[in-house]
């Protein structure tokens, strides 16, 4: 089992990425389509640029899979470089086209909604994996499954909170999002941490 929670714990903290890519290229896919044409190449361009990222980043994701935790290890440097690239990206385009603020109110709740979903997914695989386990130390397992469920809520309320508030600026937007992704990565890492030490004691 902590070769597989590490598995889990990355394979989660990829997925949730994913989702925000897909997300966020969701948005410019209608924006594209609603733009003139002399905004339309430079629109057609991120989308193409913002895809062929999100590809590389699952395709690395896809090879590393099968290799076992220590290719993830290193895979994982990687990803971040790529998940890095992509975020920096998004920013910089809001950055150079000014005030388009339906346009990062649409993505941020794009991606807002792909956070929240990745929080109830891992709960939901944090608790299938953890019915597996016969462990003396249940009520850790269980604490920390409430804990990412608490977590989960909490970070969902805020993001709710901004998305009503609708005027604030890409900057205070992105860094909402990545506080809420630290959280999801720290409550992830530690209910998986949990049910590790669980079968070691099993």
């Amino acid at each position: 089992m902590p070769q597989q929670s590490s598995m889990h714990f990355l394979l989660n903290w990829a997925k949730e990425r994913i989702d925000e890519m897909d997300a966020a290229l969701a948005s410019f896919e209608v924006k594209a389509g609603q733009a003139k044409a002399e905004s339309k190449v430079k629109t057609d361009q991120l989308l193409a640029d913002l895809t062929q990222r999100r590809d590389e980043f699952q395709a690395l994701l896809k090879a590393k899979a099968q290799a076992g935790e220590a290719a993830w290890a290193d895979a994982k440097a990687d990803l971040e470089r790529q998940w890095n690239g992509f975020e920096a990206q998004v920013k910089t385009y809001f950055e150079d086209a000014g005030k388009q603020l339906e346009q990062q109110q649409v993505t941020f709740k794009g991606i807002a909604a792909a956070q929240a979903k990745a929080w109830r997914e891992a709960a939901d695989k944090f608790r299938e994996a953890a019915g597996k386990v016969a462990t003396a130390r249940a009520a850790d397992v269980e604490a920390a499954l409430q804990q990412l469920k608490s977590d989960a809520s909490e970070a969902e309320a805020r993001l709710q909170k901004l998305k009503q508030a609708g005027s604030d600026s890409w900057s205070v937007m992105s860094a909402a999002l990545a506080e809420s992704r630290k959280a999801f990565d720290q409550a992830n890492h530690a209910a998986w941490n949990a049910l590790k030490g669980s079968d070691t004691k099993s």
